[in-house]
């Protein structure tokens, strides 16, 4: 019996079909994992701006109740003037939000024709402009609020701003 070359030989590299098969099953993992991914990294930086603004409010509520009054205005990402390191943790209000742009104390300002006494703006500055992504202020808002950005405590603020109004 004679012996055909080739016949028995060793399968040492993949063939085409096999690999256009595992690039297309690569490619439906990626297809489900990356809108999951995305999702979950929009929570996140929901709930850094929900806990931010619960603490920030928290700081400047108890600021209130020890000095009788709100700090005065200032710039964005600006730590508001008397709010100790005690009360405050100022490395997180001078970065840059979760979302983008600053954290801004906002006191005795006209926002939209509407007066607010004392608020907390999530707003864009040179070096860190805020996006706006408004799909991403409704879930701060629902996080927060009623998920309407025309009423409540959570508000789209004049500039496109997220207001956060701690007192009218």
């Amino acid at each position: 019996m004679g012996h055909r070359p080739g016949r028995f030989r060793s399968r040492a590299a993949f063939t085409l079909l096999e690999l256009m098969v595992a690039v297309s099953i690569l490619s439906m993992i990626f297809l489900v994992a990356v809108p999951t991914y995305r999702r979950l990294q929009r929570k996140a930086r929901t709930g850094a701006v929900v806990n931010d603004l619960r603490v920030f409010t928290s700081a400047l509520q108890a600021h209130v109740q020890e000095s009788g009054s709100w700090p005065a205005e200032v710039a964005a990402g600006v730590v508001p003037p008397g709010m100790t390191v005690a009360e405050f943790n100022h490395d997180n209000w001078t970065r840059p939000t979760p979302i983008g742009g600053h954290y801004d104390w906002e006191y005795n300002q006209l926002h939209g024709g509407v007066h607010i006494r004392a608020a907390i703006a999530l707003t864009g500055t040179g070096d860190a402009p805020l996006p706006l992504d408004l799909d991403q202020l409704v879930d701060i808002d629902l996080a927060i609020d009623d998920g309407d950005l025309t009423t409540g405590n959570f508000r789209l603020g004049f500039g496109d701003c997220g207001l956060f109004i701690i007192e009218m």
